[in-house]
């Protein structure tokens, strides 16, 4: 994993994994030339993804691996809609502000609305930018929203015929400090792509302003999670 990252020149991550001991692992090894940011996955098995957000032992594995002292987030999780509005997220959301972690979110425009009502102070890395959600309506969000951020995995519709679509042109250059990319390598074939993933984003940042492509492919993560 660690030559992947080197042969793709990829000097930080963003790591976590079910259960959190790969994480943990990587973190613990302190490879010296790829900078590991390590979140709590809030799952113990698969199906937690469905019912973390109503499940208190869940709450309890997160309390648990914050004692291990290098934690910056909680997440990947998902969360949609109304689900959000569990007692168990609202005691996360609040956990997070206290202990100054942010939240990395696969969820839709309703479950962020949510989160921030739980806790205004909360800070949201959007996974995948809401997936579908248009550009015009992260705009309205990015806007609203000063604690967001959005990731870029999986938003293959940031591109058109290989060139950058004008809209989203225009929110990297009206917000060329809210956006951070990411691999997402949930299953092993991604593994086999992250070469082609990462090259995909250096194609479209290259039309980008140098300033802009640069803060979004790596100053933004520096300056969100270094210590």
């Amino acid at each position: 994993m660690l030559k992947l990252f080197r042969d793709n020149r990829i000097t930080g991550i963003l790591a976590n994994s079910r259960p959190n001991d790969g994480t943990r692992a990587l973190y613990e090894a302190k490879p010296k030339d790829v900078w590991v940011v390590p979140f709590i996955r809030p799952y113990i098995v698969q199906p937690d993804r469905h019912t973390w957000f109503k499940d208190p032992k869940i709450f309890e594995l997160i309390e648990s691996e914050l004692k291990r002292g290098y934690y910056q987030g909680i997440g990947e999780f998902h969360l949609f809609g109304h689900d959000a509005k569990t007692e168990w997220v609202k005691k996360t959301v609040d956990f997070a502000v206290a202990h100054n972690l942010y939240l990395h979110a696969h969820s839709d425009e309703a479950a962020v609305d949510i989160l921030f009502a739980h806790n205004p102070k909360v800070k949201i890395v959007w996974a995948h930018t809401g997936f579908h959600t248009a550009p015009e309506t992260i705009e309205q969000y990015l806007r609203k929203y000063p604690n967001l951020w959005g990731e870029l995995s999986y938003r293959y519709d940031v591109t058109e015929a290989g060139k950058l679509k004008p809209a989203w042109r225009r929110l990297f250059e009206q917000y060329p400090d809210r956006f951070i990319v990411g691999s997402d390598t949930w299953v092993t074939e991604r593994w086999g792509q992250y070469a082609s993933i990462m090259n995909g984003y250096r194609d479209w940042l290259a039309e980008l302003p140098k300033d802009v492509a640069e803060k979004i492919a790596y100053r933004n993560a520096g300056r969100l999670f270094r210590k």
